[in-house]
């Protein structure tokens, strides 16, 4: 059966590209214990592969609030996996984990709420490396591929791990310190949760009308492109139209999933051992970024401390998306083939 029949299966639309089937599995790891001291007696980890296990592992990390099947997506999977494709699966053994929080691995709407550890980045990024080595038994990576909250821990990943990836491919991050606007953002989503008086302390029956609002309020301010934006809402009526249409969506979520998952970048910040990374890096930007500018300059200066890297800053159009631009693989699959190309020796 191939990919777009298992997927429509799924619920997912069907893909640009014919890939091997995504297989689905769980591992369980006991007593993990987070930075905090905390301990969960057993910790689920939910992931999904395409291609034989038998390929060059590559490590695919996706964004807040998302999964590893948001990633089989026609715009990134589609352009990505199919034969003759960047990581064809005929080739590539691909491995897409829940994050720690996300999807179906554990997280606080299992029955914790409040009461799950307040888990970070590290957290994460233990929890998916431990997945990788000692359930996957995979010794090495060919590369380590993440985007928005999956490029911020690709980062932590090519410090933590130095020897356990050739590529490192961070994109729509940096690796500085979770500052500025994009952290006021955050927090602004977390304290809108929490303001809320049908969030009860995370005791809540029914999802506090919050959580809609505040996360489509993050998405107009922290993505979709300035020129992409206009284009779609040249007028005011347009403008309220495009605002009542998210509104009035349908949302699925739980609220202290969505909280614990942007709280969890609170302590983020990959700066300090850039200069010890030995992978490859192609750190993948847009121009048009809101929470990442580029007119700050943090990914150029943090990369001259990165002995090979290198980046991609893709320019904005009415085409890109803004920090959303990033997962339509279509706009930087060339360079990432580039990369790819490069005899294992080299690339490390």
């Amino acid at each position: 059966m191939c990919a777009a029949t298992v997927l429509a299966t799924l619920g997912f639309s069907a893909l640009a590209a014919d890939y091997p089937a995504p297989q689905q599995g769980d591992w369980v790891v006991r007593d993990f214990r987070f930075h905090t001291g905390e301990t969960l007696p057993e910790l689920k980890l939910h992931y999904t592969t395409v291609g034989a296990p038998s390929g060059e592992p590559v490590l695919i990390l996706h964004g807040t609030a998302g999964s590893g099947t948001g990633m089989l997506s026609p715009a990134f999977a589609g352009e990505l996996f199919g034969p003759g494709q960047p990581l064809d699966a005929s080739k590539y053994f691909i491995i897409l984990p829940d994050a720690l929080g996300a999807g179906e691995s554990s997280k606080p709407s299992d029955g914790l709420r409040a009461a799950f550890p307040k888990y970070n980045y590290d957290d994460m990024v233990q929890a998916q490396y431990r997945l990788v080595r000692e359930h996957l038994g995979v010794r090495h990576l060919r590369l380590v591929l993440g985007n928005s909250m999956g490029g911020m821990q690709t980062w932590l990943w090519a410090q933590k791990y130095p020897d356990f990836m050739d590529i490192a491919v961070p994109m729509a991050s940096v690796p500085t310190a979770m500052s500025g606007r994009n952290w006021m953002m955050r927090r602004l989503i977390v304290d809108g949760i929490k303001n809320d008086p049908a969030w009860m302390n995370g005791n809540y029956t029914t999802q506090p009308p919050s959580l809609q609002f505040v996360s489509v309020f993050f998405g107009i301010a922290t993505s979709g492109g300035t020129l992409a934006t206009q284009k779609a809402a040249p007028t005011n009526a347009a403008a309220n139209a495009l605002l009542d249409q998210r509104l009035k969506a349908p949302f699925k979520g739980d609220a202290n999933d969505h909280l614990y998952q942007w709280d969890s970048s609170r302590d983020y910040d990959a700066s300090a051992n850039l200069e010890q990374i030995k992978a490859t890096v192609l750190a993948i930007n847009a121009a048009d970024d809101e929470r990442n500018p580029p007119e700050l300059g943090l990914l150029e200066r943090s990369l001259k401390r990165v002995p090979n890297g290198r980046m991609l800053l893709i320019p904005a159009s009415e085409q890109t998306s803004g920090h959303g631009t990033t997962g339509n693989a279509r706009f930087w699959k060339r360079e990432l083939a580039a990369v790819l190309a490069m005899p294992q020796m080299a690339a490390k």
